[in-house]
């Protein structure tokens, strides 16, 4: 696993080769095989459960706006 940082940097320039030639299939490609890369790395083990936090906060945000309701403990009137 030494050498996933080269797999990586390849990945990306890659995806900014093709992003340049205007192939929007392959630079896709190319970031999806840089991001599972990443995330194979220690440094990138945390990035799946960051974003199911961030995500899970957003929707928790925003629920009570789409349904017209106030937040619990919110003391709004309504």
């Amino acid at each position: 696993m030494s050498s996933v940082g080269v797999l990586i940097l390849f990945a990306i320039v890659g995806a900014v080769i093709c992003a340049k030639a205007r192939v929007a299939a392959g630079a896709v490609v190319f970031s999806l095989v840089a991001l599972v890369l990443f995330v194979s790395t220690p440094a990138g083990q945390g990035l799946p459960a960051a974003i199911s936090s961030f995500l899970s906060t957003v929707d928790q945000s925003t629920t009570p706006a789409l349904t017209h309701e106030a937040p619990a403990g919110s003391g709004a009137v309504g």
